[in-house]
Formats: structure tokens, sequence, C-alpha cells
């Protein structure tokens, strides 16, 4: 079959291989040997995120554990001082701008 892209880099698939792969709305596109390769991806819903924290058995107070825990400041602060210390950063000098010359006009 034959599609053709337009000037935008836009290209349409003909509807029966579109149909071929199934509903999807997004494709993986791959440069291999001269040709492109589509191949349909599907995107997960909120719904597979909560199957899959289920089968996980993970819980809402879990969940919310894990996010206070990630934005604590003093975890934070501590992970900064631990590694400027580690390493002895010293702050680099700012350079000084360059003054522009103006060009006369003629």
């Amino acid at each position: 079959m034959l599609a053709k892209i337009t000037s935008k880099n836009q290209l349409t698939l003909p509807k029966s291989l579109t149909q071929a792969v199934g509903a999807t709305e997004y494709f993986d596109v791959e440069a291999r040997g001269g040709q492109l390769i589509l191949t349909p991806v599907r995107i997960q819903r909120g719904d597979a995120v909560r199957a899959k924290l289920a089968e996980l058995d993970l819980t809402d107070d879990d969940m919310a554990a894990a996010v206070a825990w990630a934005r604590a400041p003093a975890v934070a602060a501590a992970m900064v001082n631990e590694s400027a210390g580690a390493y002895d950063v010293t702050p680099a000098k700012p350079k000084k701008a360059a003054a522009k010359k103006a060009k006369p006009k003629a």
C-alpha cells in the first residue's frame, strides 16, 4: 500500500492497516535498515495502574507514606549536604560579561 508524507511530516496510514493492528492512538517508531517500523503502543490508563497496585498489595496508606517520605525536606536537605561535603565543592567565580562595541552608523 502506498502512503504519502505531507510537507509537515505527517503520514496518513491506510484504514485497512490500522484496523489490522486494532484500536491504538500511539505507535513506537523505529528506523531500521532504511525502513520505518511502526509498533502499536497501548498507554496504561489509571485503571491499569490501580490494578497493578492491588496486585502488589499496596494500600492507600502505603502510597501516602511513600509520597510523604519522598517529599520530606529533611531527607532532601541531608542528601544535598552529603553530596556537597563528600566532593568539597567550591563555587565557580562568575565570568564578567564582555562589553559590546557599538558599530558606527554609515
